[in-house]
């Protein structure tokens, strides 16, 4: 037998012949149309409101906030009436939401509607984890009720149980004696694999989903291994917001809210572990913090973690856009350079992954720290385009770079190099202070090259260039012919004269390129010759240069920075003249040389 609907009335039959209803109940805008008898049997709510009522005959009932609305009370009533219908774990939760507010127990009943659905609960729903999920995530639409009934944290024990007894990631599964650190290794280097039931977990609310979590590491799942779960819900939660223009996404204000709340408890749930998360999903998520405005404290813990694993990072991963809107630089440098003081400040003090088994230190690897210099060159060159960067800006995010890292000056004359493409407007002092980021001992052949014929670049770093590069050509073919002398130069110029015994072939094609270079020399000092003597016709050309300054002294010789750097540049002393000879050195000179390395300094 159905149930009759006539305009919201509803009017259930319990036998074939129709006994007219003695009682309406309205519910959510409908009314039910019902007999006392079969309701009292078995609901203790009304059976209460019609003892109490003051009205012998009552017929008029108003069941306000019934957990389901109407569908739950109908069949709640269909219960009551002895007409059966199918308890699925689509319609569970409402039905022991709804039987807990009828008092539907079997106070009442023997085999109420109670006692009928935790049967269901115990015996079928929660028995696999998709029926443990799907009551888990409908029971979101019936709280507070869900909870007093304590159905939430039912569903919750049971997926944590399920989870926990599938997954290699339990410590049931492993020894006490197991290292953490070393499986949180492992985890990260092997490829990344989702657990069957991770995709099920992402459908609940993040306050559900976050307890859920919690229960699993309660009974033992290793907080490392929940990294793939935290990414799946994360990307399917910050869906749609904008994390790589320049400007934000507009969102409603609620969402906006929601996304926050989302990012903030995922952030909450990282694994403390190394490696446990690759940078690019950190990346991601604090693009995402900083569009959502989320706490400092997220925002510096997503910074803390990638300086941790900064090794493993890729360019894009620090290309974080800022979305400050008052015309201030395309990249976030700031947060760079934060990430990069984190990463200096994690390899200096060491970590629990850089003890062995004496508890001595172990400096970190070459490669990271190698790989590390290379990043940074190259974020570097990136924001070396952008003309709102300042030279202090640059210059903090260069001196972060260790030294130790560069095993050649290229990557870091290549970024300045193109700064000062970008900034033709800097002073000269500005200038020097860029350009002394590099040295120019560790500059490769090619690089020299380039550096003396760049215009951008002051006339003492040119200068260096060429005295370094000078010097290291002459120590190389120096060793080749005494049999291995040892370098004049510093430690840190050995990077390229240390080993190296030249063929006669390349042998010959050193001192061509000594040679280019005296060529080059001898032009640039040739050009500045060149200013001087133009300077100079102009000054003496000009009415005002016959006008002395004093009556009784004649004029002294008007002295310039182009002056200066030609004399300086005729000081250079390792530099031999092309037919061999050396130029003699006047007994009135003899602090020459500390005055030469002053000027290339």
């Amino acid at each position: 037998m159905g149930v009759k609907r006539n305009k919201n009335v509803l009017k259930i039959p319990i036998f074939s012949q129709e006994i007219p209803s003695d009682v309406n109940i309205h519910v959510g805008g409908v009314s039910f149309s019902l007999h006392k008898f079969p309701l009292i049997s078995k609901c203790g709510y009304i059976r209460k409101l019609i003892s109490e009522s003051s009205d012998a005959d009552l017929s008029v009932i108003e069941l306000p906030d019934v957990p389901g609305g109407a569908e739950a009370f109908e069949l709640a009533a269909k219960f009551c009436y002895g007409i059966n219908f199918e308890i699925s774990t689509e319609n569970i939760a409402m039905l022991r939401c709804v039987a807990e507010y009828l008092v539907m127990t079997e106070d009442h009943a023997v085999g109420n509607l109670v006692g009928r659905t935790d049967a269901y609960l115990n015996e079928v729903a929660l028995e696999s984890l998709a029926g443990a999920v799907s009551v888990l995530h409908i029971s979101e639409s019936f709280l507070p009720m869900a909870e007093k009934v304590k159905l939430v944290s039912r569903c919750i024990d049971a997926i944590a149980l399920i989870v926990c007894k599938e997954s290699q990631f339990c410590v049931s599964g492993m020894g006490d004696s197991v290292n953490e650190s070393a499986v949180s290794s492992a985890v990260y280097h092997s490829k990344p694999v989702v657990d069957w039931w991770a995709e099920d977990l992402t459908v609940l609310r993040i306050d559900i989903f976050q307890r859920v979590l919690i229960a699993m590491m309660a009974r033992g799942f290793k907080q490392y291994a929940l990294g793939p779960v935290l990414m799946l819900y994360a990307q399917k939660s910050l869906r749609g917001l904008e994390l790589f223009g320049k400007g934000r996404k507009k969102i409603e204000p609620r969402q906006e809210h929601e996304k926050r709340v989302v990012l903030e408890t995922i952030v909450s749930l990282l694994p403390k572990e190394k490696n446990a998360m690759s940078v690019s999903f950190l990346s991601m998520l604090l693009r995402a913090a900083k569009t959502l405005e989320t706490t400092v404290a997220c925002q510096l813990d997503l910074e803390k973690r990638m300086g941790m694993q900064l090794a493993q990072a890729v360019l894009d991963d620090l290309l974080i856009p800022s979305y400050s809107f008052t015309g201030d630089t395309l990249f976030d440098v700031d947060t760079v350079q934060r990430i990069m003081s984190n990463y200096l400040e994690y390899e200096t003090e060491g970590s629990p992954l850089l003890y062995n088994a004496e508890d001595e230190y172990v400096s970190p690897p070459q490669t990271d720290m190698e790989r590390v210099g290379k990043l940074m060159e190259n974020y570097l060159a990136e924001i070396a385009t952008d003309r709102n960067v300042s030279v202090s800006k640059f210059i903090g995010i260069a001196e972060l770079v260790p030294e130790q890292s560069r095993a050649t000056e290229d990557g870091m004359y290549r970024a300045v190099d193109i700064y000062l493409k970008a900034h033709p407007a800097l002073s000269d002092m500005e200038r020097k202070k860029v350009c002394s980021m590099m040295d120019c001992q560790k500059l490769s052949r090619e690089a020299c090259a380039h550096a003396a014929q760049n215009d951008r670049l002051p006339v003492q770093t040119v200068v260096q260039v060429l005295y370094y590069e000078q010097q290291r050509l002459r120590d190389v073919m120096n060793g080749n012919l005494t049999g291995g002398e040892s370098s004049v130069l510093p430690s840190k110029g050995n990077l390229y004269s240390t080993d190296i015994h030249p063929v006669p072939d390349e042998l010959s094609i050193l001192r061509r390129q000594n040679e280019e270079l005296k060529i080059e020399l001898v032009k640039m000092k040739m050009r500045l010759k060149e200013l001087e003597t133009s300077t100079m016709r102009t000054s003496m050309s000009s009415p005002m240069g016959n006008i002395s300054t004093s009556a009784d002294k004649p004029p002294l010789p008007r002295k310039s920075f182009i002056n200066s750097v030609s004399k300086k540049l005729g000081r250079l002393s390792p530099f031999v003249r092309t037919d061999g000879v050396t130029p003699s050195i006047p007994k009135g000179r003899t602090r020459a040389a500390k005055d030469r390395r002053h000027s290339i300094s």
